[in-house]
């Protein structure tokens, strides 16, 4: 862990950051938790991408809780590599947990860019039903 806190800040662009998947930390998740916070409220682009995309590999199945789609929800930033993590998360969350994913796209509770690449995400996956796509596309904002 302290060998990735120091190379995060150097990480510099999408490809670095989501390929970085140390194996000990699928045995370690719970202490992951609070680096994964840590990193999401970092100043650097990729640190905070980087603890999106753990969150999004490591708590949207059997650890998942509501509070990961707030965490992310909550992140502000105009910066499009932020965002469009973001949007890969909650079409995944879509993808394994529906029901407590949806009424973030229903209520509009994410930016409308991130909201409308959800949407365009999930539609995109294997793992959305047809009916689930229909109702989605309806859910677009102009």
């Amino acid at each position: 862990m302290e060998e990735l806190e120091q190379f995060l800040p150097y990480v510099d662009n999408w490809a670095t950051c989501d390929q970085l998947s140390p194996r000990c930390f699928k045995k370690h998740t719970q202490e992951l938790l609070p680096h994964i916070r840590k990193w999401m409220r970092s100043k650097h682009t990729y640190t905070k991408r980087f603890g999106i995309g753990m969150l999004m590999r490591y708590f949207l199945d059997d650890t998942f809780r509501q509070e990961y789609l707030k965490w992310v929800a909550s992140i502000k930033s105009d910066e499009y590599y932020i965002r469009m993590m973001q949007a890969w998360f909650f079409a995944t969350a879509l993808a394994k947990q529906w029901d407590a994913t949806l009424p973030y796209i229903e209520q509009h509770r994410l930016e409308k860019d991130t909201h409308n690449k959800t949407i365009q995400k999930a539609i995109e996956s294997f793992r959305i039903t047809d009916e689930q796509k229909a109702m989605l596309k309806t859910l677009r904002v102009k």
